[in-house]
C-alpha cells in the first residue's frame, strides 16, 4: 500500500510540474520515481494474489544488471559503426570509451575490494555511488528526452527557429537538412498565416560561409518564400542560436508562439536552455540516422551534466563523505 501511495504521490507531482513547465529536467526525475514505485506496487499486488509471482522480484533485480552490460556491448558496436561511417574522431570513439568503462568499472572495483586495502575499498565504494548516480541520471535524461520529443505543440507558431549544425564544403549536410525539412513541414502545414523561418548559425573557422546563408538557400529552394526567411548569422552555440534569434524577432516586431527546430537527440537540451534563458519557446525534433543517435545522446548527456555542474557537485558531495567514512572505519577496524 505504501508503494502505491508513493507512486501516486510522485505521479501527481510529475503532472503538476509538467503542467507548470514541461521544459524541466526534474519532470524526468519525478516520472522515473513514480514509475518505480508504481511498478513495485503492481508487483506487491501480484504477489498477494499468488506467491508464484515472487520470482518477478528477482527479475526486477537481474534485468537492470544484465541491461547495463548489454547496453555497454551495444555502445561498443555502435562506436565501431561510427568509426566506419564517420571516420576516427572524438564523437566516433565516445561510445567505445563509455562501453569499455561500463564493462571495466565493476571488475576494477571488485579487485579493489579483494585487495583488502581500506583506501582502495573506499575508492571502490565511491566508484559504485558515482556510477549509480550517473546511470540514474542518464536514464532520467534519456527517458524524458524521448517523452519530450513526442509531445505535440502549437501547429501555428509565429516563428520557427532552426538551429544550425555545421556545413560540409559549404553545403547543407543530411543532419541539418532534416531540421530544415521539419521546419518546412511546420511552415507548410499550419494556417494561411505562414510562420517566419529563422535559420540560425554563424560562420565557423572551417566553413566558407555562414550556416544561415546555406540554410536560407535550402529553405527557399524547397518552396519557402524568401520574404518569410529571416537569417541570424552570428550564433556559434545553441545558447546564442536561441538568444540572437529571439532578439532578431523582437527587433522585427514579430510576436507570438515560437518553435525551435533541431534533431530529436538535441530536443531536450535545447528546451532546457530556452527555459534557462527565459525564452518562451518549445522545441520539436527531426529524425536522425539511427547509427548516429547513441553517440549524439551521450554527448548531449555530458553537456547537460556540465550545464548543471553545481547541482551535480552538491548531490555527489555526500557520496564522497560516505566513501571517506568507509575508508576511515576500515582503517580503524582490527579485522583489516
Amino acid at each position: 500500500m505504501l508503494t502505491l501511495v508513493l507512486g501516486l504521490l510522485f505521479a501527481g507531482l510529475f503532472f503538476a510540474s509538467f503542467q507548470s513547465d514541461r521544459r524541466r529536467l526534474r519532470n524526468g526525475v519525478l516520472l522515473l520515481v513514480a514509475a518505480w514505485f508504481l511498478l513495485q506496487a503492481a508487483l506487491d499486488f501480484l504477489i498477494d494474489l499468488n506467491p508464484w509471482f515472487e520470482w518477478l522480484n528477482l527479475l526486477v533485480l537481474v534485468v537492470p544488471v544484465v541491461s547495463i552490460f548489454v547496453f555497454a556491448g551495444f555502445l561498443i558496436a555502435n562506436g565501431v559503426t561510427m568509426v566506419r561511417r564517420e571516420g576516427p574522431g572524438i564523437t566516433s570513439f565516445l561510445p567505445i570509451a563509455v562501453g569499455l568503462a561500463v564493462f571495466l568499472a565493476p571488475v576494477i572495483a571488485f579487485l579493489f575490494v579483494l585487495s583488502g586495502q581500506p583506501v582502495l575499498t573506499g575508492m571502490a565504494a565511491l566508484a559504485f555511488f558515482l556510477c549509480a548516480y550517473l546511470g540514474s541520471a542518464f536514464v532520467v535524461f534519456l527517458g524524458y528526452a524521448v517523452v519530450y520529443s513526442r509531445m505535440r505543440f502549437s501547429p501555428n507558431p509565429a516563428a520557427v527557429i532552426v538551429l544550425g549544425s555545421g556545413l560540409i564544403n559549404g553545403k547543407v549536410p543530411p543532419l541539418l537538412a532534416a531540421r530544415l525539412n521539419k521546419a518546412l513541414e511546420i511552415y507548410d502545414g499550419g494556417s494561411r498565416a505562414k510562420p517566419v523561418l529563422v535559420p540560425s548559425g554563424g560562420q565557423g573557422p572551417d566553413e566558407p560561409r555562414p550556416e544561415s546563408t546555406a540554410m536560407k538557400e535550402y529553405l527557399v529552394a524547397k518552396g519557402a518564400a524568401a520574404s518569410d526567411v529571416l537569417e541570424e548569422n552570428q550564433a556559434t552555440t545553441t545558447r546564442e542560436n536561441l538568444a540572437y534569434s529571439v532578439a532578431l524577432l523582437a527587433e522585427k516586431g514579430i510576436e507570438g508562439p515560437v518553435l525551435v527546430c533541431t534533431n530529436n537527440y538535441h530536443v531536450l537540451r535545447a528546451a532546457l536552455l530556452s527555459r534557462r534563458q527565459k525564452i518562451n519557446a518549445e522545441v520539436v525534433g527531426a529524425p536522425t540516422a539511427r547509427y548516429f543517435v547513441p553517440s549524439a545522446f551521450l554527448r548531449e548527456f555530458v553537456a547537460v551534466m556540465r550545464d548543471n555542474r553545481l547541482t551535480n557537485i552538491i548531490l555527489c558531495l555526500p557520496m564522497f563523505g560516505i566513501a571517506l567514512l568507509i575508508t576511515v572505519a576500515l582503517m580503524n577496524s582490527p579485522v583489516v
